[in-house]
């Protein structure tokens, strides 16, 4: 079977719906949009991966102070503002003081913080989004919590079909169970919550859709586990291209990348 065949016969059907998505049942994932080439997490990065025509964008959210859903990946402000504190300390206001362009390049400087509702405004209807809910965000309230507000962002912008969740944390899987048994979610795999269950196991018990998880996990044993059992399958965080055209080869339904531009390429020429 060609790589090309492989690619069109992997069961995408749960992921969420993209305009750019091209059918062949491979998704190209911008990571923290185009994150080798703007600084992650902006609003310039996803912008970026509209404009290449990526399939799908991941970003990361955590909540402000006053319990605004914002994007961020670290659990402070340190590395990507000249500011210093956990995000959580930060009123939305605060954090929309701080720019978040200039530690990747001065080309960059003045780069705002965004919030989730500002990103997926700009992503409405032009690409799908992967949310990555943070660990630090997630607490044991599910109505009012995290997860319940990024939820009622995404139905009041009417981007359910286009959004799929996922966390470290599976306490999220049960939050969306228990909120909208229906939305989209991808199990991102975590060793100590685990155990000894096989990855098909772990989609059954939570209820998702997609199993994600890194490249260097995946083995032979997974794939054949999700393979068998027809679960789609994401892995991250991909930028050689000789391990992109492998990790293709091993049918892998997506994945996560700082250069979806070259990824991109390896996938038209398949």
């Amino acid at each position: 079977m060609s790589q090309k065949k492989a690619i069109e016969e992997t069961h995408v059907a749960s992921l969420p719906q993209s305009q750019l998505n091209n059918g062949d049942g491979f998704w190209v994932i911008a990571h923290r949009g185009v994150s080798g080439s703007y600084p992650e997490n902006t609003l310039s990065a996803f912008q970026a991966a509209i404009d290449i025509q990526a399939e799908m964008v991941e970003l990361d959210v955590s909540i402000s102070k006053d319990g605004i859903p914002v994007v961020v990946h670290d659990k402070t402000v340190d590395r990507t503002t000249d500011f210093e504190g956990d995000v959580q300390s930060f009123s939305v206001e605060e954090l929309k003081r701080m720019e978040v362009g200039a530690w990747f390049s001065e080309e960059f400087r003045g780069e705002e913080f965004p919030t989730l509702r500002e990103s997926l405004e700009l992503m409405k209807g032009q690409i799908a989004v992967n949310i990555e809910i943070k660990s630090e965000a997630v607490s044991d309230v599910i109505n009012g919590g995290i997860v319940d507000k990024a939820l009622q962002i995404v139905k009041e912008l009417d981007m359910s079909s286009s959004v799929i969740f996922s966390s470290f944390d599976y306490r999220v899987m049960e939050h969306l169970n228990a909120l909208d048994v229906q939305m989209p979610k991808a199990l991102l795999y975590e060793t100590s919550q685990s155990g000894d269950l096989m990855p098909s196991e772990l989609v059954k018990k939570y209820q998702v859709d997609v199993f994600n998880c890194s490249y260097r996990q995946l083995s032979q044993e997974w794939i054949a586990d999700l393979q068998a059992h027809k679960i789609p399958y994401l892995v991250y965080t991909v930028n050689d291209p000789e391990l992109m055209k492998e990790l293709i080869e091993k049918g892998v339904s997506g994945m996560f990348t700082d250069f979806p531009q070259e990824l991109m390429k390896i996938v038209e020429n398949l």
